[in-house]
């Protein structure tokens, strides 16, 4: 695994840089906010963090600028339907800093300014980002949502009579049908899920699951 470039930068866009490291160029994947955070082309001893991604048709390297930027996109990219170039393009819109705060507040009309996402993938990332949060000090520290010492910063959760009627709401709203909702949030208690965050994301793995 490829967790880390050093070398002369070739070439610098808004979606990929050329880093010459020893003779070999290599072609990385970035956001624009890590390209407008590098130094010109033709600066030389740039370090950039990486993430390598094989498939099996090719293998790609994606860089960044920030280890709070790349543990994000290997959050992104663990969310059902989200993909490199998604994961890109929501770094590309929002810093982390940024991203968090959208994630707190649970803004979907903000995430939603994400080139390919629209509101109901908005309303999805969202939940799913918090559930992230929720269980990643690290992550959370990165990003900023700690206090000075250490404890964690409380995520927002929307008001309602009960974590249930929320969580049949905000599934009503991303587009699902009341039935569907109903089904989806079967057996969370018994699966441990009391927050609306955790309710939120254990309903949406089963509509992703069919079950």
């Amino acid at each position: 695994m490829i967790v880390q470039l050093t070398g002369t930068l070739l070439e610098v866009l808004p979606s990929r840089v050329v880093l010459d490291v020893g003779g070999v160029g290599y072609e990385l994947g970035v956001s624009s906010t890590t390209a407008a955070a590098l130094p010109h082309a033709g600066e030389a001893g740039v370090t950039i963090l990486t993430r390598m991604i094989v498939r099996e048709d090719a293998m790609e390297l994606y860089g960044f600028a920030s280890r709070d930027e790349r543990a994000l996109f290997d959050q992104l990219r663990a969310i059902s339907g989200v993909g490199p170039k998604l994961a890109l393009s929501v770094l590309s819109t929002f810093s982390p800093a940024v991203l968090a705060q959208i994630v707190t507040a649970q803004d979907a009309a903000r995430m939603a300014q994400v080139p390919g996402v629209g509101r109901k993938k908005a309303s999805r990332l969202l939940v799913e980002l918090s559930d992230v949060f929720s269980k990643n000090a690290e992550l959370r520290g990165l990003v900023g949502l700690m206090e000075p010492d250490g404890s964690p910063l409380p995520l927002a959760a929307p008001a309602g009579a009960g974590v249930e009627a929320e969580a049949t709401e905000a599934l009503l709203s991303m587009g699902f049908t009341g039935q569907e909702a109903e089904l989806a949030l079967e057996g969370h208690a018994e699966a441990g899920a009391t927050t609306i965050e955790q309710v939120l994301a254990y309903a949406l793995r089963r509509l992703g699951s069919g079950r």
